[in-house]
């Protein structure tokens, strides 16, 4: 009697993108082709397309493309004239180029507290945070959810502050009806291959509505030269390359679709966790939708306080994690100067120990998704 074939399970990996290559790889390759044929490399045709077509898609007028999503916030800065000195409000849970940014301007980022439920900036606390020296408030949309946008354009306004979104994980997403990116000054977005829209190396866009911005962007990101070799201001070398856009026109089409499976995945996840109990009885914390807008899900954010041994036990069963982000910005080491021990802003270190990101992208199965609740299942009964 011959034994059974052993089943062999296969791993579960946080983003898999030959998943979305292999679904388009024609059309990418003919992308990159035609811009090999031109040999136009740096900005040219393709960026002019995309930087038009990413405009519409967040409802914008302007859209300039340049060459990641930190740059794209370090070249918004500088087009509102940042200085030393100056202050920008804006929050401590988010990746380092939030804060970097206005750092590397002499700027001082001053933090706000999150929400503990939405991961957003809260507005409640940003009236206090308010100086004579603060010129923008920066919120970030965390995991592909806006932050609440209408008292933070009320304190802006009030105070005469510009307001640059950082929109790096949120592409498409809205809030009462109006995309990211559409409703501050300027809003910022990144490519990054693990974005929703991902290049295949780094890039980024501004979007703005106001002309002037738009036209001092393009400026400042090609050196403050115009024309070519007489410099009116010092800008940087923030341009986008041509493959970056050639590939992204050809993913942009498809975006829509992506995120509904995002969505769709998230869904089921709810659902899966709440058949296991674990979403009723607080030993998993799911995302909270806020209820104003689309979430695209860029990341499905659990939480727990037994995070750390969650992800070494996902990992060992060959399923992956990520945890955005283990420190907040006050407690890095580059921001010690600013004297903001721990304990200054709670909310947000308990979230940089409690959550975990699950996998979310649109190519997972059914069984996938099942086999990564059951994992989290079995580990919450050990």
């Amino acid at each position: 009697m011959m034994a059974e074939p052993l089943r062999i399970t296969p791993p579960v990996p946080l983003l898999d993108l030959k998943a979305q290559y292999a679904t388009i790889r024609e059309e990418v390759r003919a992308a990159v082709d035609r811009v090999l044929e031109s040999q136009y490399f740096i900005l040219g045709p393709e960026v002019e397309a995309l930087e038009a077509e990413v405009a519409a898609y967040c409802q914008c007028r302007y859209g300039i493309g340049v060459s990641s999503g930190s740059d794209a916030l370090l070249v918004a800065l500088m087009a509102i004239d940042l200085q030393p000195g100056d202050e920008v409000i804006t929050t401590p849970y988010t990746f380092f180029a939030t804060a970097g940014a206005i750092a590397r301007l002499g700027a001082k980022p001053v933090f706000v507290d999150i929400d503990p439920a939405t991961y957003h900036i809260d507005p409640a606390r940003l009236e206090a945070a308010v100086t004579p020296r603060s010129r923008a408030i920066l919120p970030v949309h965390l995991y592909g959810q806006m932050a609440d946008m209408d008292p933070v354009m009320v304190v802006a306004e009030r105070h005469g502050l510009y307001v640059i979104e950082d929109a790096a994980q949120a592409i498409g997403a809205e809030y009462k009806g109006r995309r990211a990116g559409s409703i501050g000054h300027m809003g910022c977005f990144s490519f990054f291959p693990s974005k929703n829209l991902g290049g295949v190396g780094d890039g980024g866009m501004v979007t703005t509505n106001d002309p002037a911005l738009a036209d001092r962007l393009k400026l400042l990101r090609g050196h403050g030269a115009r024309p070519k070799y007489h410099h009116k201001v010092v800008g940087g070398n923030f341009r986008l390359d041509a493959l970056q856009a050639a590939v992204l026109r050809v993913k942009l089409p498809y975006l829509d679709g992506w995120t509904a499976a995002r969505q769709r995945n998230a869904d089921f996840y709810r659902r899966l966790f709440a058949e296991s109990g674990l979403a009723a009885d607080d030993q998993i914390l799911l995302p909270v939708d806020a209820g104003y807008g689309r979430h695209i899900y860029n990341q499905f954010v659990i939480r727990t306080v037994r995070r750390d041994a969650l992800a070494s036990y996902l990992k060992e069963q060959q399923i992956g994690s990520e945890v955005y982000y283990p420190l907040p910005m006050h407690l890095l080491e580059c921001f010690a100067g600013l004297n903001l021990p721990a304990g200054t802003f709670p909310a947000s270190e308990a979230a940089a120990q409690e959550t975990l990101a699950l996998p979310i992208y649109p190519e997972l199965s059914g069984e996938m998704l099942q086999r990564v609740v059951q994992a989290v299942t079995a580990f919450t009964a050990e």
